[in-house]
């Protein structure tokens, strides 16, 4: 629809766009937050929790059309069957670009519950997102760690989640990927920071054996890793994602609350990101390949 206008035309309507569509959804999640707030019935908290996640599921629907009515996104997705909105999951990615939400907002809209993270306590106080954070009950923390008493204190911010079904996002290392970050951290992945087990082991403490699997999700840009803007700006993208389901089994909870199997626990963390960077590479080499088909 807007392909015709010149790039930074595109970027600057559809930014525009989902400013005001963020805006008018956030002061609804407002209204929600005040009936929170006035009446902290537990029934009451549950119906409200429910609304605000519907009204993010429609904020959510309304941003993915635009951007669908917008430009052409090339989209290559395995690994959505059997996924349910009404389960509870611990979602695990790689980081790349702010894009990175887009993409994981788009293609989990109406299969698996709302998005939610972990987030610093002093960022409530972020305009618009910092009431609708908490009225959709996102667990505001002091810090992230995986000491037993940081555990306990993840445990009783996420024990709202045991009444709606939520899914746990984290991006286990903790920042976008970049070479100059790998090279800095010595990073024994091609195209992976390391992964930290802080965020993985408080959301798995938390909520458990309520969690019904994890989705291991590998996001890869053929083309190069947009930023947000050139994101906005671009008439297509090509985007290939790959999501795999992981049980939780008894042996993996052990090694986040016993202190003599801790270690086991980031083995088991190194292991699925030494699996992931492979993955990365194949679906690289795979484009590059398809390319080179089109060329000769």
């Amino acid at each position: 629809m807007l392909q015709f206008l010149p790039p930074p035309l595109q970027g600057f309507i559809l930014f525009a766009a989902l400013t005001v569509s963020t805006i008018f959804w956030s002061f609804l999640l407002y209204v929600v937050a005040l009936g929170k707030l006035i009446i902290p019935a537990r029934g009451w908290r549950i119906f409200c929790g429910k609304l605000a996640n519907a009204l993010v599921q429609n904020w959510v629907g309304i941003n993915a059309l635009g951007l669908k009515l917008s430009k052409h996104i090339g989209w290559d997705v395995q690994g959505l069957n059997g996924l349910h909105p009404d389960a509870w999951y611990l979602l695990l990615a790689n980081h790349q670009s702010m894009v990175d939400i887009v993409v994981l907002q788009s293609i989990f809209h109406g299969k698996i519950p709302t998005l939610k993270f972990f987030l610093k306590k002093e960022l409530i106080w972020v305009p618009f997102l910092g009431i609708a954070w908490w009225a959709l009950d996102f667990p505001f923390m002091k810090r992230r760690s995986s000491t037993l008493r940081d555990l306990e204190a993840a445990r009783k911010a996420c024990d709202k989640f045991r009444l709606v079904p939520a899914t746990i996002m984290n991006f286990a290392e903790g920042t976008r990927f970049s070479a100059a970050k790998r090279e800095t951290e010595r990073s024994p992945y091609t195209h992976l920071l390391k992964p930290k087990p802080g965020g993985t082991a408080v959301a798995l403490y938390a909520l458990g054996r309520q969690l019904s699997s994890i989705l291991d999700v590998t996001i890869v840009y053929p083309k190069g890793t947009p930023g947000l803007w050139a994101f906005l700006c671009a008439n297509s993208v090509q985007i290939k994602v790959r999501v795999k389901q992981i049980p939780i089994t008894k042996e993996l909870l052990e090694t986040i609350t016993d202190p003599a199997l801790r270690n086991q626990f980031k083995d088991w963390l190194n292991t699925l990101w030494g699996e992931k960077d492979k993955l990365i590479e194949t679906l690289l080499q795979q484009t590059a390949g398809e390319l080179e088909g089109v060329c000769e």
